[in-house]
């Protein structure tokens, strides 16, 4: 910790809303990724995104709306019947969250896990970082 911090001079991130970061976190999951219809996909993503917002996956970093939907649409079409389940409760610290999570066909082991981090701007998701512990089969 910052010695010379002053606790009234505490950065605007700080007071951030933990309740809604976790919300983005817990939403993010069937409303973006578990979403099989795309118009329903799109709103989700206008609604809980950044314009400008910033997917880090291990394939790549997708920026925008049109590439994030783009991703999510098509990981969704590899696996249509897997279902996204929280592990625990949402984090969230300052302007960030995080979730961890499985995947699976619902009521079953998942097939694979991972974490969540996001960064939250003006109430929205500006960028996600999706950490996989065991990569999709």
């Amino acid at each position: 910790m910052n010695q010379n911090a002053d606790k009234d001079n505490i950065a605007p991130s700080v007071g951030a809303d933990a309740g809604a970061i976790e919300t983005l976190l817990i939403r993010n999951l069937p409303e973006v990724f578990g979403e099989g219809d795309p118009a329903r996909r799109r709103a989700a993503i206008a609604e809980l995104y950044t314009e400008d917002c910033t997917l880090y996956v291990p394939p790549g970093a997708f920026v925008g709306h049109d590439a994030l939907d783009k991703f999510a649409g098509e990981l969704r079409a590899t696996h249509p019947h897997f279902v996204y389940t929280p592990h625990g409760a949402p984090q969230a610290l300052h302007n960030s969250g995080r979730l961890a999570w499985g995947s699976g066909p619902q009521g079953e082991a998942p097939a694979y896990t991972g974490v969540d981090f996001i960064i939250v701007r003006d109430g929205k998701i500006a960028a996600l970082y999706v950490y996989l512990d065991s990569p999709p089969s």
